[in-house]
């Protein structure tokens, strides 16, 4: 028995190393990919390691304003932060009156929301609302709009409810009242569920393609999707492109530029999860506790 569960334990580490190792392997080769020369990039000999290394590819995307990803980056990463900021504050401080059952109308209240996520609007009707209340080429339509997320703020609701009674009781008798109780005693602990929706909201918001695409027509306020998507996507239809150039001596290919364009475009949200990766599970977790 003992040596069925130890080829078991082998077995189990074994598939997970083989996931990790397919899953990080296209970011290892992205990144070789636009740091090699572009030749080897161009005639696809690039397979893990980079050959030729240089960085001039980053310094030319970074430093051309015709091709807008610098400030496509610098767009997405004002929507994401401002964006983000307000989504969990907005958040929190929706579920938090809702988990607290002497509201009355709690339930109707909850499946109002619930309605809202599955029956949705659609296009059209969205676009009419949002250019009268003037979101068009607006920077509020990436931050307004995407303020609650329901799925999000059940999962808060939930995390709430399954917190002590007593906490809120004891504050009670010492004469706080709800504003206080909500941010200087249930907020402390909610750490967990902070950071979870924190990071769930920055992924959302940075990889916001289809709202971008429809509201957002100005180059100067277009996030990276929208960038990327121009510069890789839309090209063949006469937009700006990547072309073969040659920058101090280096040779690059558009292999190179796209790949560079690319990695800059996931790159911010790589870093957010190790910063909050031990609150993340056990948000998740208690979050699910209760629906």
């Amino acid at each position: 028995m003992r040596n069925r569960l130890q080829l078991f334990d082998i077995t189990n580490i074994t598939i997970l190393m083989l996931v990790v190792l397919v899953s990080i392997y296209p970011f290892v080769l992205m990144l070789s990919t636009s740091v090699s020369d572009g030749a080897a990039a161009a005639s696809g000999r690039i397979f893990l390691l980079p050959k030729g290394l240089n960085i001039e590819t980053y310094k030319y995307i970074l430093n051309n304003p015709r091709l807008g990803v610098a400030s496509g980056m610098l767009n997405s990463l004002f929507y994401t932060i401002v964006g983000g900021f307000v989504a969990v504050v907005v958040t929190y401080m929706t579920a938090y009156p809702l988990s607290r059952k002497r509201l009355k109308g709690r339930t109707l209240i909850m499946q109002l929301f619930l309605f809202t996520w599955v029956f949705e609007a659609g296009i059209v009707p969205n676009y009419i609302v949002f250019h009268a209340l003037g979101l068009v080429n607006s920077r509020l339509v990436m931050i307004l709009p995407m303020a609650v997320n329901t799925f999000l703020l059940i999962v808060t609701k939930s995390f709430l409810d399954s917190l002590p009674t007593e906490l809120e009781e004891a504050a009670f008798i010492d004469g706080a009242n709800d504003w206080k109780i909500m941010w200087k005693v249930f907020f402390p602990v909610s750490k967990p569920i902070i950071a979870t929706i924190t990071v769930f909201n920055a992924v959302l918001i940075w990889n916001q393609f289809l709202i971008p695409m429809i509201y957002l027509q100005d180059p100067k306020l277009q996030p990276i999707t929208i960038v990327l998507y121009n510069l890789i996507i839309n090209a063949s239809k006469g937009g700006t492109s990547f072309e073969n150039i040659t920058v101090n001596g280096v040779q690059l290919m558009p292999q190179n530029l796209q790949a560079a364009a690319i990695f800059l475009a996931i790159l911010p949200i790589l870093f957010i999860y190790p910063f909050t990766q031990k609150y993340f599970t056990q948000g998740m977790l208690l979050g699910s506790v209760k629906g």
